[in-house]
């Protein structure tokens, strides 16, 4: 039994059919000392199938090791959303994103065929000022149901920075990751090196200013 109904392929199907440009969803994955890297496998080529503009190509964690590399893959399982002509947004996932965050995954290949951001005028002009690469770590769980409003909007700031790479993160499946970054509750953004994370699903207007904050960019 696959994760995709046939009533919400249909629906899924319909929707993607809109999608404006080519979508390539390069999946990094291994046979061994991966717990849900094969059920990842499964749910990435049921989303493959919904639209003629995804493609999915598989790649082995270690033989691949410097496409991994390239990508700053360091965990799995792993995808990369990337655009048309193969182009990086900085959009990450890292661990199966199942349940809530399947929407994640929805949106990201949506945003990534139109290939803009939907942010305010506001925010494009504070991430004009960044200086130094920024990483955004949003931890998550598939049973969160704020959870996909936060990654999305780390998303749409990676879309929008070259400087910006954003990831979500499933909790459960990277436990020494988020102890290492004392994640209690979910979504919780890690903002760069920041030790000033974001506990909770903000308006975008809130969240850019409190990651202009943490990293100490003039808003």
């Amino acid at each position: 039994m696959g994760f995709i109904n046939e009533k919400d392929k249909k629906v899924l199907s319909e929707r993607l059919s809109k999608l404006e440009k080519p979508v390539k969803l390069i999946y990094f994955t291994q046979e061994m000392e991966c717990q849900f890297c094969k059920e990842t496998h499964s749910l990435m080529e049921e989303t493959a199938e919904l639209s003629d503009k995804i493609t999915l190509e598989v790649k082995h964690f270690l033989h691949d090791k410097e496409l991994a590399d390239s990508y700053k893959v360091d965990k799995i399982p792993a995808i990369m959303v990337l655009g048309e002509n193969d182009k990086d947004f900085g959009i990450r996932f890292f661990g199966i994103p199942a349940g809530y965050e399947f929407m994640s995954l929805l949106e990201s290949m949506e945003m990534v065929a139109k290939e803009d951001s939907g942010l305010s005028p506001a925010s494009r002009e504070t991430l004009k000022k960044l200086k130094d690469p920024l990483n955004l770590q949003v931890f998550v769980t598939p049973t969160c149901p704020y959870c996909p409003k936060a990654v999305v909007l780390a998303f749409r700031f990676a879309m929008e920075s070259e400087l910006v790479t954003s990831a979500m993160i499933e909790a459960t499946e990277f436990p020494a990751l988020s102890n290492r970054y004392n994640v209690s509750g979910v979504p919780h953004t890690v903002i760069g090196d920041s030790m000033q994370p974001m506990v909770g699903a903000y308006p975008e207007n809130a969240a850019m200013e409190m990651i202009a904050a943490a990293i100490g960019l003039e808003g």
